[in-house]
């Protein structure tokens, strides 16, 4: 019998900027571990009865699909879920957190037993993040304004200048908002724009010019260093994988 794949689906939430993504992993051993790409976001992810947090990665975040099992979950846009969550990007940056390290233990209780009930735990969790957004209200618009900058490609400094802030004030509350400053913020981006183009099917070199980075090479250092992988290495393992690639690269979760 051939092994059935890990599958992952997801759909644009009714949250602005949100996305609702599912991971099927099949029972039975040598599921392939993943590789989870830095994109600037943070995700709330209901997987073997624990609501787990994924904070900004700066670098590749390996998932063994053993530890984990399958998930459904939401990842927030830059910038969205220290609101929403009551804790500042920075604090969360690179690790994976139970929820109850965060907030009274009854309040997760609470809602891991509302996800545990429901049918579409999934669809359950959505409801629950656009309560808790009309509870808290929106992020900084100047931060939501910087990551919206930065994400169609404007430099740092013409970002800032857009803004009204200073060199400062613009770290600051990126560290607050996404985890690092915005020079960081723009390197992660600027490679997702690439592997976005990449996935089309669009040669290196072009995705490398049309995402903002100098030629090829440029693209190649960066993904050495952000993913740990080479373009050719990730293009592999998804077609290997049979996947269906989320906006971060990996179709996987953290």
């Amino acid at each position: 019998m051939p092994r059935r794949h890990q599958r992952y689906q997801e759909r644009p939430s009714r949250l602005d900027g949100a996305v609702v993504w599912t991971l099927d992993v099949p029972p039975g051993p040598g599921q392939p571990a993943r590789s989870v790409l830095p994109d600037g976001c943070m995700d709330l992810i209901w997987t073997a009865g624990r609501l787990v947090v994924a904070g900004p990665d700066t670098h590749a975040f390996e998932v063994d699909p053993r530890n984990r099992g399958s998930c459904a979950a939401i990842r927030f846009a830059p910038g969205t879920a220290p609101v929403l969550l009551g804790v500042p990007a920075h604090e969360l940056r690179d690790h994976r957190i139970d929820l109850t390290e965060l907030w009274p233990r009854r309040a997760v209780a609470a809602l891991t037993g509302r996800l545990a009930r429901s049918a579409d735990p999934a669809a359950a969790l959505e409801e629950f993040a656009l309560a808790r957004s009309a509870d808290t209200g929106p992020p900084d618009p100047l931060t939501a304004a910087v990551a919206d900058g930065l994400r169609r490609g404007r430099s740092v400094a013409s970002t800032a200048a857009e803004v009204g802030l200073g060199a400062r004030q613009l770290h600051r509350r990126s560290l607050a908002a996404f985890g690092y400053g915005p020079k960081t913020l723009a390197r992660i981006l600027r490679l997702q724009r690439a592997l976005a183009l990449v996935r089309t099917g669009l040669p290196y070199a072009e995705a490398a010019c049309a995402a903002g980075c100098t030629d090829q090479a440029h693209l190649a250092r960066e993904m050495r260093d952000l993913a740990g992988t080479t373009l050719g290495a990730y293009v592999a393992s998804a077609a290997a994988n049979n996947d269906t690639p989320h906006p971060s690269g990996s179709s996987t979760t953290a």
